[in-house]
């Protein structure tokens, strides 16, 4: 790792070792090559309105109008992705936030250049259009078309469209409200620790300090946070059931039954999937349940309140990990995977450069996975040595590259993006190998706690907490869709009902805490949760069906990994073992989370 002064001052960026940086050059050999790929792309935009007004014409001239597309997507990308990444590296760095806004503007002309194809092809009429599909010249392109003609039905005239793209600006203002309110307006202030130390109070701070050993300090962080959304409860309120209504609007508008029947059509999942969901963890919360009671006994409290949900169970010794370290902890972890999948995932975290590893001044925080089409899948990390969870994201961010290199490699351009359905499926399979060859290795008692507890509440606050939140999605917008006012006190009875079946009289509500279902930004974007708890049953089943040593559940799952666009969501995961048609999945996770809590209880008793 670089070496810090004494004072651990975060570097500069030419002061990382270049080895523990990312390569690029694999997209870009240098800033002069991208200024003239994107001087050249400029030029070529243009060449799409030739076929403006053809595409009806031949299975040959919409052949030529698709690769021509995809030449300049793939392009784009390219450019993007170059652009991005070395913005990420220095935030402060103007020259590449101008690169990253001039290759945005030229994404808007190709969209507009572009805008023209989708209409034209839904205009052709069913006879041509089928003659078309079964032509040569379309085959690789055949599933593309298919899944864009599934949209006829709720694409619009002309007009209505053009009337309802006018009002795509208008149409984001609730969740943009929100983000003013929530990210700039509110203000938490700050809070004393029981030294005496003050500490602010914010969004990013929240979470950390309800990990906080003193309870007292949990408990006043807990109340002086909600006193602010409880202030702003009827602004908030206005603008989430503003939000509501315009998922309604749009989905009456393009002749969809409900809300959540146009929120799920895009990927073409049956609504029978969100039902399964809710029901199936419902009726399975005894587990959960059970480890609510274990927390409250072993935190010897009278009432569990949602301030004490946090707090860390098990004091393991600490210990620092080597990126170096990590790499080959994850990769032993990952051999159930398979020879070939250990070996290139080995290489690109440390030979061929794929991760940007450490932290640096102006340096973007988190981490991602990101490349582009016949380029490395790179990482951003910020990786600390002494924190356990830097190895967890590492894993986690390198299922994601898995995914996108396996995608890469088996598919063309246009088919070479897996949907976000799919999308946290492979990291999530990683963080589950990886936990397992953890606990498979280690004799110590506190440690085997602290995993099990970091598994559990990974599985509570990704399955059960995100179908909760599911679930209160389709209550308010049922309730809307069905004539009733969205008002505060819809929005807290209905949020009330949730939390008290899914805590089952297991924890101490307070009344502040109904106010919770106001403060989720993924509200904004609604139907999109359920894709977290959907993805964390899938890993499980999918890893379990390895663990197990089936050799035929390696092949189907690196099957899927190459998958990348090519099939529906669901499709892909039946190639995997999975069927979320069915409730099996989200059981066995259920099930999962069952031997996890009986595993800690006996742990514990001992």
């Amino acid at each position: 790792m670089p070496k810090k002064s004494p004072n651990k001052k975060v570097p500069l960026r030419k002061e990382l070792p270049v080895q523990f940086t990312w390569d690029l050059s694999p997209v870009f050999k240098n800033d002069e090559e991208w200024e003239r790929e994107f001087k050249r792309l400029e030029k070529q935009i243009p060449k799409l309105e030739i076929f403006r007004g053809h595409l009806s014409h031949s299975p040959d001239t919409l052949r030529e109008c698709l690769e021509l597309l995809n030449k300049l997507n793939q392009k784009i990308e390219r450019l993007t992705v170059y652009a991005n990444l070395k913005f990420s590296e220095d935030l402060t760095n103007t020259k590449y936030a101008g690169y990253s806004s001039r290759v945005q503007y030229l994404g808007m002309l190709l969209a507009q250049a572009s805008s023209y194809i989708t209409p034209e092809i839904q205009a052709i009429s069913d006879v041509k259009f089928n003659r078309f599909s079964l032509s040569p010249k379309l085959t690789s392109y055949r599933f593309f078309l298919k899944n864009l003609r599934r949209f006829k039905p709720h694409t619009l005239s002309e007009r209505e469209e053009r009337l309802l793209a006018l009002h795509t600006e208008a149409c984001g203002s609730p969740g943009r409200i929100f983000e003013q309110l929530n990210d700039a307006d509110l203000k938490f202030g700050e809070i004393k620790d029981k030294e005496g130390n003050k500490i602010e109070l914010s969004h990013a701070t929240f979470r950390v300090l309800m990990e906080n050993p003193d309870r007292d300090f949990r408990r006043r962080a807990f109340f002086q946070y909600y006193k602010e959304y409880e202030e702003h409860a009827n602004t908030l309120s206005a603008s989430l059931s503003s939000s509501i209504l315009e998922d309604i609007f749009h989905a009456r508008a393009r002749n969809f039954n409900s809300a959540l029947e146009s929120a799920l059509f895009e990927e073409n999942i049956p609504i029978v999937v969100y039902h399964n969901l809710l029901e199936s963890v419902k009726n399975n919360l005894n587990p959960y349940f059970e480890y609510l009671k274990l927390r409250k006994n072993i935190l010897q409290l009278k009432e569990l309140h949602a301030y004490d949900l946090y707090v860390p169970i098990g004091k393991p010794k600490k210990k620092k990990i080597k990126y170096e370290e990590a790499v080959d902890i994850i990769t032993e972890a990952l051999k159930p995977l398979g020879e070939k999948y250990v070996k290139i995932l080995r290489e690109g975290l440390l030979e061929k450069r794929w991760v940007d590893r450490y932290e640096n001044k102006g340096k973007r925080s988190g981490a991602f996975s990101w490349g582009c089409y016949r380029c490395p899948p790179y990482i951003l990390m910020n990786y600390k040595d002494e924190v356990e969870d830097s190895m967890f994201t590492l894993a986690h961010e390198a299922g994601h590259s898995m995914h996108s290199y396996f995608s890469d490699k088996a598919q063309k351009f246009h088919y070479s993006h897996y949907s976000v359905f799919v999308a946290e499926v492979a990291s999530t399979v990683n963080e589950q190998l990886l936990i397992n060859y953890l606990l498979r290795n280690t004799s110590s008692r506190e440690e085997k706690i602290h995993l099990i507890n970091k598994e559990i509440d990974e599985i509570r606050t990704t399955l059960i907490r995100q179908t909760m939140f599911a679930e209160f999605e389709l209550v308010t917008h049922t309730l809307a869709e069905q004539g009733t006012p969205l008002t505060l006190e819809t929005f807290r009875n209905a949020y009330r009902k949730i939390l008290d079946a899914y805590f089952g009289g297991n924890m101490f509500i307070d009344k502040q805490l109904e106010l919770e279902c106001l403060r989720i930004p993924h509200f904004y974007h609604a139907f999109y949760v359920y894709k977290y708890a959907t993805g964390i049953s899938s890993a499980i089943s999918i890893a379990k069906s390895i663990l197990s040593n089936d050799k035929t559940a390696q092949k189907k799952y690196l099957k899927f990994l190459s998958l990348g666009g090519y099939g529906y969501p669901l499709e892909q995961l039946r190639e995997a073992g999975v069927d979320l048609k069915t409730p099996k999945p989200i059981q066995v996770a259920m099930n999962h989370l069952a031997e996890r809590v009986s595993l800690l209880k006996e742990l514990l008793i001992k």
